[in-house]
This record gives C-alpha cells, sequence and structure tokens, in this order.
C-alpha cells in the first residue's frame, strides 16, 4: 500500500476481515508524516460504529498523529467547524494532521469538507460506494483528494458491477465506462474454460490496485 501511495496510485485494501485493516492504513498515515513530511489533511471516512475504534486506534499507535474526530450533534460540529475546522483551511492554522468522520456527516457538512484539499482519503467499508448513484457517492466523488485508499474485506459481493464502481472511484480514466467493463468481464457464460481466462484476466487488471490476503494465507 505505501508503494502505491509513493508511485501515487489509488487502491483497494481488501484482506479478509480480522487481518488488522485499520492498524495498516493509520500506519501510511504515520509513514507519510515521518519519512514524507506530508502532515495532510487526510480524511478518513467511517462507518459511525466503528468511529470510536479508529480514534482510539490512533491514539494507541500513531501518537504522534493528530486527529480531530468531526461528529456530534448539529451544534457540536457548527463549533468545531469553528474552531479547528474552518481554520484549519490554511496550513499555517491547522491543529491536526487527520479528521475521522461518517458517511453521514459527510453528506450533511460537504459544504465544509469540501473546502480541503484532501492529501490522502481513506473509506473503511467501501463497498458502500458500490452504488455510484447514492448520495454519498456522489458527495465523495467531488471531494478535492490527492491518494484515495478504499478499505473493504467484501470487494466482490454481488456482481462485478459493483466492482466497477469502486475501481472508477480509483481510476475514473482506466475504467470510465460500466457498460464496457460489464461487457469485458460477462461471466454469465457456460463454458468453464472461458470463464476461468475471464477470471485469471481480471485478477491480472486488479493486481495493480488491490491487496487482497485471507486469514488462511496469513496462518500459513
Amino acid at each position: 500500500m505505501i508503494r502505491l501511495q509513493e508511485n501515487g496510485v489509488n487502491g483497494i485494501l481488501a484482506d479478509e476481515m480480522g487481518l488488522g485493516k485499520t492498524l495498516q492504513s493509520i500506519s501510511i498515515l504515520v509513514y507519510m508524516l515521518e519519512y514524507q513530511q506530508n502532515d495532510g489533511p487526510h480524511l478518513v471516512v467511517v462507518p459511525k460504529s466503528t468511529l470510536s475504534n479508529w480514534m482510539n486506534e490512533i491514539k494507541r499507535w500513531a501518537p504522534t498523529l493528530k486527529a480531530v474526530r468531526f461528529h456530534g450533534s448539529k451544534e457540536e460540529r457548527e463549533e468545531m467547524g469553528r474552531t479547528l475546522m474552518e481554520p484549519a483551511q490554511r496550513d499555517e492554522n491547522r491543529t491536526w494532521h487527520v479528521c475521522v468522520t461518517t458517511y453521514e456527516v459527510v453528506n450533511i457538512d460537504k459544504n465544509l469538507l469540501n473546502k480541503f484539499a484532501w492529501s490522502y482519503l481513506i473509506i473503511d467499508e467501501a463497498h458502500r460506494l458500490k452504488n455510484e448513484a447514492s448520495t454519498f457517492s456522489k458527495t465523495i466523488r467531488a471531494f478535492e483528494t490527492r491518494y484515495r485508499l478504499l478499505l473493504t474485506g467484501t470487494p466482490l459481493q454481488n456482481n462485478l458491477h459493483e466492482l466497477w464502481a469502486l475501481l472508477n472511484f480509483l481510476v475514473p480514466d482506466v475504467f470510465a465506462s460500466a457498460e464496457q467493463f460489464d461487457e469485458w468481464f460477462n461471466l454469465d457464460i457456460d463454458d468453464a474454460d472461458e470463464k476461468n481466462k475471464l477470471i485469471s484476466q481480471l485478477h491480472k487488471i486488479l493486481r495493480p490496485f488491490m491487496l487482497r490476503r485471507l486469514k488462511a494465507d496469513v496462518e500459513t
């Protein structure tokens, strides 16, 4: 994942659940801070249910990484906007490296969050981007970002079109057409050999963008 970032390539970290995608992502931000002198601003978008865990993991494993938890009631977010977020639009006034927030807050406070030129965007449980027409997908696509990393333990949940939505978010110039992608990788065929060839070809295309490891692979 660090190699992808150093080469300016967006990616998908698709390790099976339980293999530490959160910690790996935090490690990338620390690497950028310590070895590239890149202090952000970074944006991490997570489900509300994992927000506290993300903040705890950053505090535990990355004490040099200053994180702000942008969440709470409307009044609390407005106060944070005035005191922490709006002044931070000028780098010399920014007191944090990474902003951790939720899908819902991105939708609600998009006008504030969209004012930043984000260095690294990390989206946890990114299979929620599978519907490119959703409010969140449309909102986050409009954000200015230099690097993008998607975290998901289930890159292929239902169909290949959902995978296209993730790839289109990461590399829109390459994966521009959903129709063409569906045509390339039409797995609705009876010939087993042809289907295996298509799957092999798909794996080759994904290799530069996606890292996926299973517990069985790690344990052995």
